[in-house]
């Protein structure tokens, strides 16, 4: 039995950051290893119990039509041993991944001609892994330093909780999150920009904090959240999720977003699920 082993896969498309993942999630004390076909990770994972390593990522290329089965089998392979799964999912925007092709002036791995072909290619042939992923992270706004801030907010949580939770404040004039699994707005709350006491400060500070969550929408909210936090989370468990994401968002990002995801957090918490924060918007203009 391997109970108490953790096993990440680590997948996407080419140029969206499955190398830096990996030396993130290494750094965390995870034991990576890179291309392992998927026929051993069941192996892998079953010599991995009792050996002092209680955390795995398997870095996988996922280009081979026929990957998708003999993954879905591994990992089915490896939770009948007792082990935690999850699927990370790499992915970003048609226009970032051909700026970072250009930039390191290698060819797309599947189209050596044209680099949009070959992402178009790509993207196809992991539209089903993406469906499978437990977490889908969208690096098309990222730098590497980016990337590694984010995946460790997401991985750096210790929880013994059966489903990780992570609750993402955003501004919708930004764009919705991509990689989130479920969105609140709460642009229905008096906002704090229009104070001008309030306007510079973010939802990160007292003064904003108390004016949202004096508002009566406010607590009504919360109240009603927290017993549909309380059905929901439960209830993904017992569907097999791993990996759950929230999106909260305002006008901007900076107040009334910021303030909520935090709250939003507590009430996981309070659930028997810590949450990790991630405050997409909050520095931006």
């Amino acid at each position: 039995m391997t109970d108490g082993l953790e096993v990440t896969i680590i997948t996407g498309l080419s140029g969206a950051g499955r190398s830096a993942a990996a030396d993130v999630l290494e750094d965390l004390g995870y034991f990576v290893i890179d291309n392992l076909p998927a026929p051993l990770i069941s192996k892998v994972a079953e010599l991995a119990g009792g050996k002092g390593h209680e955390r795995y990522a398997f870095v996988v290329d996922v280009r081979a039509g026929e990957f998708l089965p003999a993954l879905e089998a591994a990992l089915s392979e490896v939770r009948a041993l007792g082990a935690r799964t999850r699927i990370l999912f790499l992915e970003a925007s048609d226009e970032s991944l051909v700026r970072r092709f250009e930039a390191t002036r290698r060819p797309h791995p599947l189209n050596s001609d044209r680099v949009l072909d070959g992402i178009l290619a790509e993207r196809e042939l992991l539209e089903g892994l993406r469906a499978a992923a437990d977490l889908v992270v969208d690096t098309s706004e990222y730098s590497v330093h980016d990337l590694a801030d984010r995946l460790r907010e997401i991985f750096g949580v210790e929880s013994d909780a059966a489903m990780q939770v992570n609750v993402v404040s955003f501004g919708y004039k930004h764009g919705l999150p991509l990689d989130v699994d479920t969105v609140f707005d709460c642009r229905f709350l008096p906002n704090p920009h229009w104070v001008d006491e309030l306007r510079p400060l973010t939802g990160k500070e007292e003064p904003v904090r108390r004016y949202v969550l004096d508002q009566p929408e406010t607590r009504a909210f919360l109240d009603e959240l927290d017993r549909l936090l309380g059905l929901l989370l439960p209830a993904y468990v017992k569907e097999g999720k791993s990996y759950l994401s929230i999106g909260v968002g305002c006008t901007g990002g900076h107040h009334r977003s910021v303030v909520l995801a935090d709250e939003i957090a507590a009430l996981a918490a309070g659930h028997g699920f810590p949450a990790s924060v991630h405050h997409r918007d909050v520095e931006r203009e």
